[in-house]
C-alpha cells in the first residue's frame, strides 16, 4: 500500500500532464496580450534602462557593447522570473482553490499534475524569454543565427526555476512567504550569476558560489550564443539545468503528497 501510495508522486504516464497544461493554455488565453506584455515589462526597463544608463559610461564588456552583454542576462533572467512567478503565484492559487483536489479525482495522479504546472510554467517562461531575445536581434544586440540555439536553453531554464519554485510551494503556508524566496533568493541570484556585469568582477568566494547556481548556467549557454561566440563546458551546463529540473520535481512531489495527501 505504501509502494501505491508513493507511485501517485509520479506521473502515470508520458502524456496525462497535456491535460493540464491544456487546461492553463485555455485559461491564460483570455489575457493572454496582458499577461506577455507583463512578463516582458520588467526585464525590458532593466534592458534599456541600464543598458543605455550605463552602457554610456561602462562601455565595453568581455568586448562586446554593455547592452549587447546585458541583454544575454535579461533574456535568462526573464525566464527565471516568469516560471517562478507562474508557479509561486498562479500554481499556488489553483493548488489552494483545491482544483488539484478535484483533478486528483480523474486518472491523473499528483505526480501528472505537478509535472503539468512546471511544463505550463516553462511554456510562460519561454514565451517571455522569446520575447525579449527576438527584441534583441531586431536592435541588432544579437544574431539571428544564435536563435535555435538559445530558445531550447530558455525553455530548459524556465522548467528548472519552475521546478525549484514547486519546492517553495509545497512548504509555504501562504502567499506571504514568496517574498522571502524573491528577496532572498532571486534577487542576489540575479547579481551573483553574471546578468547585470561579469561573475569576474566578484570576489572568489561568490564567484565559486555563482557556479553552482541555475541562472549563472543558464547565463553561460546563452549569452555566447547570442554574441556569436563558442560556449565553453556547454554539457556541464546543460547537467547542471537538467539536475535542477529533476532533482526538485521528485522532492516537490514527495512534499506536496505530504500536504495533500495526508
Amino acid at each position: 500500500m505504501m509502494g501505491e501510495g508513493y507511485a501517485t508522486t509520479l506521473p502515470a504516464n508520458a502524456w496525462n500532464w497535456i491535460a493540464v497544461w491544456r487546461r492553463n493554455y485555455l485559461a491564460w488565453k483570455k489575457v493572454a496580450l496582458a499577461s506577455i506584455l507583463g512578463n516582458l515589462a520588467d526585464p525590458m526597463i532593466y534592458l534599456f534602462g541600464l543598458g543605455y544608463g550605463l552602457g554610456i559610461m561602462v562601455g565595453r564588456v568581455d568586448g562586446a557593447p554593455y547592452i549587447a552583454f546585458l541583454t544575454g542576462g535579461m533574456v535568462a533572467a526573464s525566464s527565471m522570473t516568469s516560471a517562478t512567478f507562474e508557479t509561486i503565484y498562479a500554481a499556488f492559487a489553483r493548488m489552494q482553490s483545491h482544483r488539484w483536489e478535484a483533478i486528483l479525482y480523474t486518472q491523473l495522479t499528483l505526480g501528472d499534475v505537478i509535472l503539468g504546472e512546471l511544463a505550463w510554467a516553462a511554456t510562460k517562461a519561454f514565451l517571455a524569454g522569446t520575447g525579449i531575445l527576438i527584441v534583441a536581434t531586431m536592435l541588432g544586440y544579437a544574431a539571428w543565427t544564435s536563435i535555435p540555439c538559445v530558445l531550447p536553453v530558455i525553455a530548459l531554464t524556465g522548467f528548472a526555476f519552475a521546478s525549484v519554485a514547486m519546492v517553495v510551494v509545497a512548504l509555504a503556508p501562504s502567499y506571504d512567504y514568496f517574498i522571502f524566496y524573491q528577496t532572498l533568493v532571486l534577487t542576489p541570484m540575479l547579481f551573483l550569476c553574471g546578468a547585470v556585469f561579469p561573475v569576474a568582477q566578484l570576489p572568489g568566494g561568490f564567484q565559486e558560489m555563482a557556479q553552482l547556481l541555475p541562472l549563472a548556467h543558464a547565463i553561460d549557454l546563452i549569452r555566447p550564443a547570442m554574441l556569436g561566440r563558442p560556449a565553453e563546458s556547454v554539457g556541464l551546463h546543460v547537467g547542471a539545468l537538467c539536475l535542477y529540473a529533476a532533482l526538485p520535481f521528485f522532492l516537490s512531489a514527495t512534499l506536496l503528497r505530504r500536504r495533500l495527501m495526508p
